[in-house]
């Protein structure tokens, strides 16, 4: 049984418009701790029936709730084993420490960490979502996540 066959609206579904709608509620970190590759994506699955509402710690029970609610389906709280739901938080890098190897680069998500090879990056803090997806790809441990300006 898929999602949608527990909704309790028999009325047709414009599956395009049902993933708006819920990637609009997500939070948008593309952190991939749904297990999708981003929020899109886990967007289009629960539309389509193969993911429950349950699988974003960015989005905490809220989201969870918000998710439910335009699926038609019972309220469930956030599944924890993915993650934990925390504040609204960016990456800084600890520029005296950074040695300019680019992998933070490569592991962001939406392009929010400037920089050039052997040169000291910096996060832009409007486009940073506050994944973490670069912490462990530091090699040299030089970026901590901070409270959102």
């Amino acid at each position: 049984m898929s999602l949608r066959d527990t909704t309790t609206s028999m009325a047709p579904v414009n599956t395009s418009d049902l993933i708006e709608r819920l990637d609009r509620i997500l939070p948008q970190t593309q952190c991939g701790q749904c297990g999708y590759v981003g929020c899109r994506p886990y967007a289009k699955a629960m539309a389509n029936g193969e993911a429950g509402p349950d699988r974003c710690p960015p989005g905490g029970d809220a989201g969870a709730r918000a998710l439910a609610t335009v699926l038609g389906v019972t309220p469930v709280p956030y599944d924890r084993s993915r993650g934990e739901h925390k504040p609204y938080q960016v990456a800084l890098i600890i520029e005296d420490d950074c040695i300019g190897c680019t992998k933070c680069i490569q592991a962001c998500p939406v392009d929010a960490i400037i920089g050039g090879p052997k040169f000291m990056h910096t996060v832009l803090d409007d486009p940073c979502t506050g994944c973490e997806l670069c912490v462990p790809a530091c090699p040299v441990d030089c970026i901590i996540m901070v409270p959102a300006p």
